[in-house]
């Protein structure tokens, strides 16, 4: 199995299963009052129905070949162990820079710009996730 896109979409498959057989761990409730096992539960469905599209797509579309670069794997696995570092540490904020930067470098082309870009976003919706769901994140408040 050489095929990129097969690879990828028979992960996305896994991950979803997998978060899909843990909700049902938890309560699943109904619609009109749910448990806490139906977010995961719907979220790792949604996941599956793109998992399942990219299979398909996979078998009427040209192969790309499987290119493991051993550089960008470690480079991503820095990123988000430096991640959990500096958020521990400094703040979520820097932590947020730290790890869009470090795996930025991973891929073609870098740019500072675009970086800087899913940063601002990603604090951004660190933010809101901390005011309107109440989430007790290791940022410095606003308010």
């Amino acid at each position: 199995m050489n095929d990129q896109n097969l690879l990828r979409g028979l992960l996305l498959a896994a991950i979803a299963a997998a978060f899909g057989i843990g909700a049902t761990r938890y309560p699943i409730g109904e619609f009109s009052r749910a448990g806490p096992g139906l977010f995961p539960l719907m979220v790792s469905c949604f996941l599956m129905v793109i998992a399942l599209a990219v299979i398909v797509r996979s078998r009427f579309v040209k192969r790309i070949p499987i290119d493991f670069s051993i550089k960008n794997i470690v480079l991503i696995i820095v990123a988000l162990c430096g991640f959990a570092v500096v958020s521990q540490f400094l703040n979520m904020v820097f932590g947020i820079a730290f790890m869009v930067f470090v795996a930025s470098i991973a891929g073609r082309p870098f740019s500072w710009v675009r970086s800087l870009k899913i940063t601002v976003a990603l604090v951004a919706v660190a933010y809101a996730f901390q005011y309107f769901l109440g989430l007790n994140l290791p940022m410095p408040g606003l308010y």
